[in-house]
C-alpha cells in the first residue's frame, strides 16, 4: 500500500496536462488518475500516449488529443473540448517543453521563435482559455512547469532558459490578475529529472556523477517526485498558496 498522500478534493476534478504522454507529464497523468481525477492530456507523440493508456489500464478513461502546441487555435480548442467532455476544468498543468540544446551563435530567428512558442507561448494561451472556464466554475489551479535552469542559466540553451524564466514572470502576472477569481497560479522548478529523454541524450554516467556531487540528497529525481508536488498544488490543501515557485532539485540550488 502506498504511504503517499491522498487528496479527496482531486476526486473527479478535471485536470488538463500539456505534454502529458511521456516523462514528467506521463507521471503526472498517472498520479492524478490514481487520485480519481478526470484527466486529459495533449501531446504530439501518439505512440507514447497509447503506451500510457495501456499502463493506466481499463479502469481509467484518459482523454487524449494529438496537438502541436505551437498551433495556438488547436491548443485552445483542445482545452475547450476537454472541459466540455469533463464537465469543467479545475486544474491546468502547463508541462509541455523542448529542452534541445542549442549553440547561441547559431540560433536563427526562426529557431528562437519556435523555442519560445513551445516553452512559453503555449503556457500563456492555454492559461488564457483555462481562466475563462475556471472563472465560471468559481476558481481553479494553474501550475507552470519551469526549471532550475531559470535560476542557474546553464549554457547551450539560451532559448529554453529564457522561456523557463518567462514562466516565472507569467506565474506572477496571472496570479495577480486572477486571484480575485479564486484562480491560483504557481510554478514548479525541477532539477535534473531522470527521464528516458534525458538518459538517451544528456544524462551520461559522468554527467550524473557530477550532478550528484552538487546536490544535498544523493538520489535521483524521478518524474513521480515532481508529480507528487503537482498533486499538492492542484488540491484544496494548497488553497491559500499562489504566486509562488517551488524548487524540487535535491538541494542543488
Amino acid at each position: 500500500m502506498s504511504a503517499l498522500a491522498r487528496y479527496p478534493s482531486l476526486a473527479g476534478r478535471p485536470v488538463m496536462i500539456t505534454g502529458g504522454a511521456s516523462g514528467i507529464g506521463a507521471a503526472m497523468v498517472e498520479a492524478f488518475a490514481e487520485q480519481g481525477a478526470c484527466v486529459g492530456c495533449i501531446d504530439i507523440d501518439e505512440a507514447a500516449a497509447a503506451g500510457l493508456r495501456e499502463r493506466l489500464g481499463d479502469g481509467v478513461e484518459l482523454w487524449f488529443r494529438r496537438v502541436d502546441v505551437t498551433d495556438v487555435p488547436a491548443l485552445k480548442q483542445a482545452v475547450v473540448d476537454f472541459a466540455e467532455a469533463a464537465g469543467g476544468l479545475g486544474v491546468l498543468i502547463n508541462n509541455v517543453a523542448n529542452d534541445t540544446r542549442h549553440e547561441p551563435l547559431q540560433v536563427t530567428e526562426e529557431h528562437w521563435r519556435a523555442c519560445l512558442a513551445v516553452n512559453l507561448d503555449a503556457a500563456f494561451f492555454a492559461s488564457q482559455v483555462a481562466v475563462s472556464i475556471m472563472r465560471e466554475a468559481g476558481g481553479g489551479s494553474i501550475v507552470n512547469m519551469s526549471s532550475i535552469n531559470a535560476l542557474l542559466g546553464p549554457g547551450q540553451m539560451p532559448g529554453y532558459v529564457t522561456a523557463k524564466a518567462g514562466l516565472l514572470g507569467l506565474t506572477k502576472a496571472l496570479a495577480c490578475d486572477f486571484g480575485a477569481d479564486s484562480i491560483r497560479v504557481n510554478s514548479i522548478l525541477p532539477g535534473w529529472v531522470v527521464t528516458d529523454r534525458q538518459l538517451d541524450n544528456w544524462l551520461t554516467p559522468e554527467a550524473e556523477a557530477e550532478w550528484m556531487r552538487q546536490v544535498a540528497l544523493d538520489r535521483r529525481i524521478l518524474p513521480r517526485d515532481v508529480a507528487n508536488l503537482a498533486l499538492f498544488l492542484a488540491a484544496d490543501d494548497s488553497a491559500l498558496i499562489t504566486n509562488q515557485y517551488f524548487v524540487i532539485d535535491g538541494g542543488r540550488t
